[in-house]
């Protein structure tokens, strides 16, 4: 039957150091460094503070939080075949009640923050959904059957079911966008695709593929599922923040999508838009306020596994198209009004032309 898990203790509030004079100690700024990512703000150390001991911090609070959180019970996800044209409507009621039903399990677990969550995803339409973990869902807003221009949007680290109103918030700016652009005759789509587990900000693997190579199949077969339900001909584009830009980077070989748009990108794991081996046009956007221009766009062997994420997807020597994001933060890209919201939905719309340059 194997052993019972170790029992988890609470961490203790850091302490400050005071050898540290009045700069504040790495664990403090740790701790607000992992407040801030969960709630999807900006962090930048205090005058004073090198980065280097406040990551390393942070990761342990990081590491020590989730530990202390035991899991929150879910039912497994409906069972279903891939969704047809015909199906598609069974298909969102089905995986509605099963959101329905993880939120009843989450409250009688005493996790009212989750219960919410999944309560809220139970109003919606999901082609899926695993209340499970961290977990994973796949909304669509508007009439997938009937969109010739589908958005697919693909989320960074530190990205679940927890902090999921978040990324709706943000496929739902898009779509409210791209209906106001949108010409006579013309339907659009938008899916938030939370169809991996996604890697903590504050961890060793949002430094590595290994994520992203186990999410690549599952969005190349998403991408199918797409083509199969939307109306022949539909056009595609793939919008991939932060790490999910690593996800679209190794998913883009064999990928039958017309744009890929890389914002806020640590990297993609190749030297080159045309590394990515794909048909796709390559588009790439970073913003003045965005704090990512600051990780290192370098690919180091160490030990087992690969570190970091090679060119910088906004630099000549990529090659992607570069449009532009203003003063856009790391998490200000959707922003309603903003620059580089009207460039991604001109990219979804393939209003190309009507792009602007960064």
């Amino acid at each position: 039957m194997g052993q019972a898990p170790p029992t988890a203790t609470t961490p203790q509030p850091p302490t400050v150091n005071a050898s540290h004079g009045s700069h504040p100690h790495p664990t403090a700024e740790a701790a607000r460094a992992v407040r801030a990512v969960r709630l999807g703000k900006r962090f930048r150390p205090k005058a004073g503070r090198r980065w280097g001991p406040v990551l390393l911090a942070a990761a342990t609070i990081a590491a020590l939080t989730a530990a202390a959180h035991p899991r929150i019970p879910a039912p497994a996800p409906a069972r279903l075949p891939a969704p047809t044209r015909a199906t598609l409507p069974s298909v969102y009621e089905a995986n509605r009640a099963n959101a329905a039903q993880a939120a009843r399990m989450a409250a009688a677990h005493g996790d009212p923050h989750r219960a919410a969550a999944d309560r809220t995803l139970a109003a919606r339409n999901l082609l899926a959904f695993d209340g499970r973990g961290p977990g994973q869902a796949t909304e669509v807003l508007g009439d997938l059957l009937h969109a010739d221009r589908v958005a697919v949007l693909v989320p960074g680290s530190d990205t679940s079911l927890d902090t999921y109103a978040r990324f709706h918030r943000t496929a739902a700016a898009l779509y409210q966008d791209l209906s106001h652009r949108t010409r006579p005759g013309t339907r659009t789509a938008v899916i938030a695709w939370l169809g991996y587990r996604t890697p903590g900000t504050v961890s060793t693997t949002v430094t590595t593929t290994t994520r992203a190579d186990q999410a690549a199949p599952r969005l190349r077969a998403l991408v199918r599922q797409v083509h199969t339900l939307a109306p022949t001909g539909a056009r595609v584009s793939l919008l991939c923040h932060s790490y999910g830009s690593v996800v679209c980077g190794r998913a883009a070989p064999g990928l039958d999508v017309d744009d890929i748009a890389l914002i806020g990108s640590p990297g993609t794991g190749a030297d080159s838009a045309a590394g990515l081996h794909t048909r796709a046009r390559i588009w790439a956007a970073r913003g003045s306020d965005d704090w990512v221009a600051h990780v290192p766009h370098v690919r180091a062997g160490l030990l087992f596994t690969t570190v970091g994420f090679g060119t910088d997807p906004v630099s000549r020597a990529f090659g992607a198209h570069v449009f532009d994001a203003a003063g856009a933060d790391h998490s200000g890209y959707f922003t309603p009004g903003s620059v580089s919201l009207a460039n991604l939905a001109r990219i979804s719309l393939g209003e190309t032309s009507e792009v602007t340059r960064g």
